[in-house]
Parts: C-alpha cells; structure tokens; sequence
C-alpha cells in the first residue's frame, strides 16, 4: 500500500510491529518532496508516536482477520463478547477497545479484529438508533441553529448494518424534543394570558 493510501484506522507493519493509525496529514512543503505525517499506536507496547513517510514510500498492512461478535456486557475486567459462530466468549480490553466504549451496548453486533490470535481493535455497525430521553429547555428567543442544535440524552442503542465506526452526539431533535417544544409553548401563552386578566383594570374601558 503506498503511503498517499493510509487511512485512519489502517494498521500497518513499521519495523516489524503493528502500528493503528490514529491521525494523518499530506503534506507537500513548497517545492520539497510531497510526505505524509502519520501518528500511529503500537498495537503491542501501547505506546503512541509520530513519524513521516515520503508520498512514494510503500508499507505493509498487518495481516487482521475479522470476526463477527455479540456484547454481552461491560464491567471492571473489559467487554465481554460472544463469537457469533462458535459462540466462545472473549473479554476486549480498554486497547481493543478504544473510544468506541461509550457506544457499546448488550446484543449489539460487532466486528472484531484479530492479530497473531488477539484482539486488537472493533468496528461499530454504521448506524445505530437512539431514542431521545431528555433534552434542555429551548430559549424562545433562539435562534433556529441554537434550537436545532441543543444537547440531548439519549439512550436504547440498536444497530443496523456493519462496518464503519460512529461517532458524533444526538443532537436532541425528533418527535419527542418537537413535542416538549410545543408543551412549553401552550404553558408560555397560558401564563401570559392570565397575567393579562389579573392585571389591574384589566377589562374596564375608558
């Protein structure tokens, strides 16, 4: 694989050790020679570093085999899986891992990678489903991009498909957010209407 192709996610072989991918840049300094600026984790000391590869430079892709596997749950020794065809369980370390914890839910299906005949790293399915169980109050006077864009929590993840890792947050819109939006609303006139009434000669006419 030429170096121009490295990817996010990639593990790759420098010096014999497979090494994640963690951030790249193309770089092209004037009229220098084009390199890629890699930071990379060890997949077998843990430890994270940066190096440069020239844009003609060529490596090598570590050998990873994927298996498909069912979360069982999550506790203090790491998640534990199932492999969905043997059904032998395993326990992935915070390594394996990775910041794909928080997305982890039981039954959720996922793809594991293995390396020398361990765990090394997942993949979430690409798209999950989130029912929106609390949201913050919405300012009348907000704009339609603060409205749309105030924070949720969510909860009762269910995946569908494969591959690719999620990421980003709810954003706290849907059908439950627009009703409470509109409960507010109702509440809002109703008060106004009876401050109006119990005003001070409210209903005389000059």
């Amino acid at each position: 694989m030429k170096a121009t192709d490295i990817r996010r996610g990639h593990v790759i072989l420098l010096d014999g050790q497979p090494s994640r991918v963690m951030e790249f840049t193309h770089r092209t300094p004037g009229n220098l020679r084009a390199f890629v600026q890699v930071r990379l984790r060890n997949l077998v000391t843990g430890n994270t570093f940066d190096t440069r590869l020239a844009a003609t430079d060529f490596v090598d892709e570590a050998p990873l085999e994927t298996k498909e596997f069912q979360v069982l749950y999550r506790d203090q020794g790491g998640v534990h899986v199932m492999d969905t065809n043997t059904y032998e369980q395993y326990t992935l370390d915070n390594e394996a891992v990775g910041d794909h914890a928080d997305w982890l839910q039981p039954e959720m299906h996922i793809q594991v990678e293995w390396l020398n005949g361990r765990p090394v790293g997942i993949e979430l399915p690409s798209v999950v489903e989130l029912t929106v169980v609390e949201t913050s109050p919405v300012m009348r006077s907000a704009t339609a991009a603060a409205r749309d864009a105030h924070p949720g929590r969510v909860a009762e993840r269910s995946p569908r498909g494969h591959r690719a890792a999620v990421g980003g947050r709810a954003d706290g819109r849907g059908d439950l957010a627009r009703d409470a939006e509109r409960h507010q609303d109702r509440e809002h006139q109703a008060r106004e209407a009876l401050e109006r009434r119990d005003r001070p000669g409210a209903g005389l006419h000059q």
